[in-house]
């Protein structure tokens, strides 16, 4: 081959590269659009177990898409207060949040029957029933309604008791006390005449310095501790019957997520799986070490007695019946979990119960 039949072909296989090239271009940037939303938490900076579940998925759609699809992350209060998370997406202020529905139970209870109320489920338990139980999409039936999309975003197991001012031996120690207590829990507290108190995260060590507040539920031990309620209220209770298994959820605008590429909604549904899953495995590597250093600061713990446990379950149930009787979207998602519930903890207590519990015995026994 001479040189110039070797130029000219080398000329036009560099054109169809070039022309190949040229092709691809736009095709990447219809399939990689830049997509650009706000997030608003309804969590402090300072947990960064539960507020980092944002940045987590953030960090997974960012990666994913070569930072075209950029999550922007705001703390509880910089753009709106933490209790207003999705009242805010829905009304297209911000594009998402990450939130607890449990949050919003005033208006509607069946808010909080996807992320916890009183004995229902375990995180195991919830996850399972979520992703192969229906029910992302019965709580997404009911959040069409709202203008929203939710996806799970994460679990923190079950949760303490939370943090006491005095002792708790009885169910007439209840009476009068009041106590910070999130959501659908706090209307089955009141049946035992504790006088439930709504409030942020942030403002909880204030309110039980104060005496404003006698108790405070809150999540478990590392994030507690990063608070500081060992300090004001000796007194660490468990377990929090009312969060067994509490989902926090992402919730987004449904017609933003539907202008979305089919592509970026495949994606936003994965990495929220991915965020979800991060942080229950977060919280159960952290929290061992931190009660061992409450404890060693001068925690008290104390389990709530059967007496007490058995009177909440009481009232959870004259509850649920109250609203299964005049709420049909509360009636539809509960009844699922609940048909499901009897499933679970009856294959639970074969096997993971005395694997668990011959081993916890080792433990005591100083053999593990």
């Amino acid at each position: 081959m001479d040189r110039r039949s070797f130029l000219t072909k080398a000329a036009v296989g560099g054109a169809g590269a070039a022309a190949a090239s040229t092709l691809a271009t736009p095709a990447l940037a219809q399939s990689m659009p830049k997509v650009t939303w706000r997030l608003t938490s309804s969590f402090p900076k300072s947990l960064d177990t539960i507020f980092g579940g944002a940045e987590v998925l953030s960090k997974m759609l960012s990666e994913a898409t070569d930072g075209n699809f950029s999550l922007q992350v705001f703390a509880a209060g910089e753009l709106v207060p933490g209790l207003q998370a999705a009242d805010a997406v829905a009304a297209g202020t911000v594009e998402a949040c990450h939130t607890v529905g449990y949050y919003y139970w005033g208006k509607d209870p069946t808010w909080a029957v996807a992320a916890a109320i009183p004995f229902s489920l375990s995180a195991r338990g919830i996850n399972a029933w979520h992703y192969h139980g229906g029910g992302i999409d019965l709580y997404n039936e009911f959040l069409a309604t709202q203008g929203l999309v939710g996806y799970p975003g994460g679990n923190t197991g079950v949760q303490m008791g939370g943090w006491f001012r005095k002792e708790i031996n009885t169910v007439g120690d209840l009476s009068g006390l009041k106590m910070r207590i999130g959501g659908f829990a706090g209307k089955v507290m009141e049946k035992l005449g504790v006088v439930p108190q709504q409030i942020a995260g942030g403002e909880i060590y204030a309110a039980l310095e104060k005496g404003t507040i006698d108790a405070s539920e809150w999540v478990g031990p590392y994030d507690d501790e990063k608070l500081g309620f060992y300090k004001v209220a000796p007194y660490y209770y468990y377990p929090g019957w009312w969060e067994g298994g509490p989902t926090v959820h992402f919730m987004f605008n449904k017609a933003q997520v539907e202008a979305l590429p089919a592509a970026y909604q495949s994606l936003l549904r994965t990495a929220c799986q991915a965020a979800d899953a991060n942080m229950l495995q977060m919280y159960d590597y952290k929290n061992p070490a931190a009660l061992k250093s409450l404890v060693g600061n001068g925690t008290q713990l104390r389990p709530f007695s059967p007496e007490i446990l058995q009177a909440c379950f009481d009232a959870a149930n004259e509850v649920y019946e109250e609203m299964e009787a005049t709420n049909p979207a509360f009636k539809k998602i509960w009844g699922s979990i609940k048909e499901f519930r009897g499933q679970n903890y009856l294959w639970a207590q074969v096997a993971e119960y005395n694997y668990d519990t011959f081993m916890m015995i080792q433990q005591r026994n100083g053999n593990i």
